[in-house]
């Protein structure tokens, strides 16, 4: 086996391996599932389901989403500077699927709030926690940008112990009341969510 060589700038030059090798890498690395929220300066309501969402920093907390750049909903909140981040319960699986979905009407087919100065819609029947975040960089990476949000604002569901929605080997899971083994979630077998699908209103 002939062994990868060294680029001029120390980078191994080997080729990347095949969308199908990483997607299947990616599937078995489970991530919870939230549906990043924004609104326009109408009023008009932009959302789309994501997996691509981690923890950043604590000081100041700043979480971080992934999405297309073809995105309406990176758009919108590129322009109002705000968006929410509704992480879903795991009674949430058509949320999940309604909003990783082009139907233009999603936003009738579920209950959701606004109020002043919160960062995007909030779907507080299906989500466990909610954070309202402004933008504060970006950063552009092939054909995603990756969208840096300091958290202002944290909305939970009084005194329940959270029992999020997770997608991994494409399937539908549960963490449980007690954090234990998972349980399933009626899978869709052969049916990937993709974390970047555009779900604009």
């Amino acid at each position: 086996m002939p062994i990868p060589m060294a680029g001029a700038d120390g980078r191994t030059a080997a080729e990347p391996v095949s969308a199908i090798a990483y997607t299947t890498l990616m599937a078995a690395f489970p991530a919870g599932v939230a549906v990043v929220t924004a609104a326009d300066e109408d009023g008009r309501q932009y959302g789309m389901t994501c997996t691509a969402v981690s923890s950043v920093s604590v000081s100041p907390p700043t979480l971080l989403v992934c999405m297309q750049r073809s995105s309406r909903t990176l758009a919108v909140l590129n322009g109002t500077g705000n968006f929410a981040v509704n992480l879903l319960d795991d009674q949430a699986r058509t949320v999940a699927e309604l909003f990783a979905s082009r139907k233009p009407d999603r936003f009738e087919h579920v209950s959701w709030t606004t109020r002043p100065g919160c960062g995007g819609p909030h779907l507080e029947q299906d989500a466990h926690s909610i954070a309202d975040c402004r933008v504060t960089g970006s950063v552009k990476v092939a054909d995603h940008v990756v969208v840096f949000g300091e958290v202002f604002r944290v909305t939970t569901e009084d005194d329940t112990r959270p029992r999020p929605l997770v997608y991994g080997m494409r399937e539908y899971w549960s963490l449980g009341s007690t954090g234990a083994a998972p349980e399933h979630c009626a899978p869709q077998p052969g049916e990937p969510l993709d974390s970047d699908t555009e779900t604009t209103r």
